[in-house]
């Protein structure tokens, strides 16, 4: 699968000794000289990534659609040609939000005064001054189209041609059909790689899964990546039909099902999780990421694209996909519920009071502190100094340094 360092073990003891020695072990949350730490609730998405922003069925021919990343405009066209591409979401002129506008050709044009861009975003025509006399145009952004996605580089577009786009699971592969799924969810994209990556939490989902005992078998860390690998026994329930259709077959308690291996990776700012059988056969690839709409970053969009590997009866899958719809959606339901909790309480908070344990989050939390755009300071030594914790193209450059 990947070549890496050897598996260490996960275990937690729940006994006081052990409860008394975690606080005063170190862990990636802490500093060694106990200096405060960034809080990942406030740790802005790095944008020199490809995220996508829009599936492809919503970008029509010859239509406009606008979105957002981390609170900033952006428009995505498609031209008469098929090609989509993306720009600043707003004219040069009135600043009116240029999906307000039309489709003309292989350019937008805005629907105020007419103001007419590329797809690199320079002015080609103004309607009432002549081509001679052309004002600058707006910014343009790298933009591709695959396996059904919108992908948008949101950061210094010099990185697009050395950061490559990431690899979408078994959606191509035929042997899989894939589900594509994803809605806003009201929280920080970090609460939401924590909540797939830490399957100690099956407690939630007993009413749909049964009582589940995830056990770790260990965790790997790379640079710019960490992953872990679980085993499940039910304990107690039936097993439900979603999790018959995703392993082609029905598994009982205290049968092989403790043998499947599960491994979830963050390859930052993706995720993905597979499931492997005792035979390793992947019968489940999940590919995932969460991107921030709003400024403050404090409501996500998930993109997730879920391929089952298909049966040996021709059409089982299409005739059982329904069911397997319905199981996973009031599964990330009761995620989502969730993690929208843990948002409100941090916010009522004011800050993250998380008292972690589990050595494979504490790894992953690092990771998204490490990987994130970094805070940057303006106006230092003037009286008025701020913080920006999120990226924001609007103060310029939102990697420098200081």
């Amino acid at each position: 699968m990947h070549a890496v360092p050897p598996l260490e073990q996960d275990t937690i003891d729940a006994s006081p000794t052990h409860a008394a020695s975690s606080k005063a072990a170190h862990t990636p949350d802490q500093a060694a000289n106990d200096a405060p730490v960034r809080d990942l609730r406030r740790v802005g998405i790095h944008p020199d990534y490809w995220y996508p922003l829009a599936w492809s069925h919503e970008v029509k021919r010859g239509k406009t659609h606008g979105v957002t990343f981390a609170g900033d405009p952006i428009v995505l066209a498609r031209t008469e040609s098929g090609k989509v591409f993306a720009l600043e979401d707003r004219c040069a002129h009135r600043q009116v939000p240029l999906h307000q506008g039309v489709v003309d050709g292989e350019s937008i044009r805005c629907g105020y005064h007419g103001w007419t861009y590329d797809c690199s975003g320079k002015c080609i025509d103004v309607p009432y001054l002549g081509r001679e006399r052309l004002p600058n145009g707006v910014r343009s952004y790298p933009c591709r189209e695959v396996d059904g996605l919108i992908f948008v580089f949101p950061g210094d577009a010099a990185m697009a041609e050395v950061r490559p786009l990431p690899t979408l699971g078994s959606v191509s592969d035929k042997k899989y059909k894939t589900r594509r799924f994803g809605r806003p969810v009201n929280c920080h994209y970090s609460f939401m790689h924590e909540n797939l990556m830490d399957m100690n939490h099956q407690f939630l989902h007993r009413r749909q899964m049964g009582q589940m005992r995830a056990r770790s078998l260990g965790r790997r860390r790379g640079e710019g990546w960490v992953e872990v690998d679980y085993t499940f026994a039910r304990m107690a329930g039936q097993q439900p039909i979603g999790e018959a259709i995703v392993f082609g077959q029905s598994r009982k308690s205290g049968g092989d099902n403790d043998k499947d291996v599960m491994t979830i990776r963050t390859e930052y700012p993706y995720q993905t999780l597979q499931i492997r059988t005792s035979e390793q056969t992947l019968v489940m690839d999940l590919w995932i990421v969460y991107v921030p709409l709003d400024r403050e970053q404090r409501i996500n969009r998930t993109f997730g694209l879920l391929s089952i590997r298909k049966p040996g009866i021709p059409g089982a899958l299409n005739l059982a996909w329904p069911l397997l719809v319905w199981f996973t959606e009031r599964i990330f339901k009761e995620d989502r519920e969730i993690v929208e909790a843990e948002q409100r309480a941090h916010d009522s908070q004011g800050a993250d009071w998380n008292h972690e344990v589990f050595p494979v989050i504490n790894e992953l939390r690092a990771l998204l502190r490490e990987s994130g755009a970094p805070d940057r300071v303006v106006g230092a030594g003037t009286g008025d100094t701020e913080i920006i914790r999120f990226w924001d193209s609007r103060h310029g450059n939102p990697l420098a340094k200081t």
